[in-house]
């Protein structure tokens, strides 16, 4: 993919469905150098003010790092204005991100007039007048998270064209501007994960002789092509090898109810299926509510996802999905909006926050990013992950009939 990434690596016994986790984590200071460069609409970045050079892998939960970056935010002119995608296809918008980024801009010190968050509710043409209402408002720096790459390159095209700088949030937006940044977590780590959370979940829940069934997401969106890049190069050797079936492998979707329907259909023609690599916790609920119909046990047919959703979560406590990638958006939100301030300021963001690139195969270039990282999530480590961050409320997680998993997981 051309794509500068951390590698994660299978060991051990792979081929009797085991492997080994190692998470890994890094952090460094930060420090402030001058800088004398200037770019961007409606921004104007003085000669002698010191620009702090902040590090991707310093981004906490409380929010700190932004705090260092108020300076920063007085020095930029011009609106940032961030379009979000819709309500369905994932809760995370509305649940985490549009919070999170806020809360973001407002520990940089942007007053409410200084940012706008718009969410298209599955509109391509909504997030099309949304963009022209920010670029008419006098924005100087505009988030994406395109409905498709088309409609979001017309976009940027647009913002581009009214000297707005462009950030790609969690989506590429493939055929954008070149010089454009991109903001996400490393997805085919994030795949990686799904897949390997799937064979160890195979193993801990002891099906013998595995038929999978993958389900990718929607394949206009390029993260769905990543995520299958990363769990189907942790299950090939499986297939080739023998130890697993791949039973088939459908059109993608992130609409649970064509993610329902799709199951279905599969599961009638081919019974033998008993086990799902599922992309996301909305799908995984989806296949969850066809299995539960039918009578499924818990902890005998493992079903993967994504977000760590209250659903999700709640899944994976009472034992139909075998763990959930947590990607902790708060991570995400503030790299963004750092992102942001940098542009609208008129600097030139230190490479210790843009940690990598992104191929962008419709233009044929290498996107500046950055990459946070993600997390995979079980009943093991629910309780010192996102409940730790706040991720989810113990009093929502551990409603009704999922208390005494809570209370088994160690979550209070």
């Amino acid at each position: 993919m051309g794509t500068v990434r951390r590698t994660v690596t299978l060991t051990g016994a792979v081929l009797s469905l085991g492997l080994a986790l190692v998470a890994c984590s890094s952090n460094s200071g930060t420090t402030t150098t001058p800088s004398a460069s200037a770019s961007g609409s409606g921004s104007v970045a003085p000669t002698t003010a010191e620009v702090p050079q902040i590090n991707a892998a310093d981004f906490t939960a409380d929010f700190a790092l932004m705090k260092q970056l108020t300076g920063l935010a007085s020095q930029g002119k011009g609106m940032v204005g961030v379009l979000l995608p819709d309500t369905t296809t994932s809760t995370r918008y509305v649940q985490y991100d549009a919070p999170y980024l806020k809360k973001a801009f407002e520990a940089a010190g942007l007053s409410s007039d200084m940012f706008k968050i718009d969410n298209a509710n599955g509109s391509a043409s909504t997030m099309q007048t949304q963009a022209e209402a920010d670029i008419n408002a006098g924005a100087s720096v505009l988030l994406v998270d395109p409905l498709d790459p088309g409609s979001g390159a017309a976009i940027e095209a647009k913002a581009e064209a009214a000297g707005i700088k462009v950030i790609d949030y969690d989506r590429l937006v493939k055929g954008g501007p070149a010089d454009r940044y991109y903001v996400s977590f490393d997805n085919v780590q994030v795949g990686t994960l799904i897949g390997q959370g799937e064979v160890a979940c195979l193993a801990a829940w002891k099906v013998a002789t595995p038929h999978i069934l993958i389900m990718d997401g929607d394949p206009t969106d390029n993260n769905a092509t990543l995520f299958a890049q990363g769990y189907n190069a942790v299950l090939d050797p499986l297939f080739k090898s023998g130890p697993a079936v791949k039973v088939g492998e459908p059109a993608g979707t992130w609409t649970p109810s064509v993610a329902a329907t799709t199951f279905e259909q599969q599961f009638t023609a081919h019974p033998d299926i008993n086990a799902v690599v599922t992309p996301n916790d909305d799908n995984a609920n989806a296949v969850i509510s066809v299995l539960q119909k039918n009578n499924i046990q818990p902890k005998t047919f493992p079903t993967t996802g994504q977000d760590a959703s209250l659903p999700g979560l709640q899944n994976i406590l009472k034992g139909y999905q075998c763990g959930t990638v947590y990607k902790p958006i708060y991570l995400e939100a503030q790299a963004a909006a750092a992102l942001a301030l940098y542009l609208r300021a008129g600097q030139t963001p230190p490479t210790t926050l843009v940690n990598s690139t992104t191929a962008d195969s419709v233009i044929g270039k290498d996107i500046q990013s950055v990459y946070t990282t993600p997390i995979w999530v079980t009943s093991e480590n629910m309780a010192a992950t996102v409940v730790k961050d706040g991720a989810v409320t113990v009093a929502d997680l551990c409603a009704g009939t999922v208390a005494d998993a809570c209370t088994a997981a160690g979550i209070k």
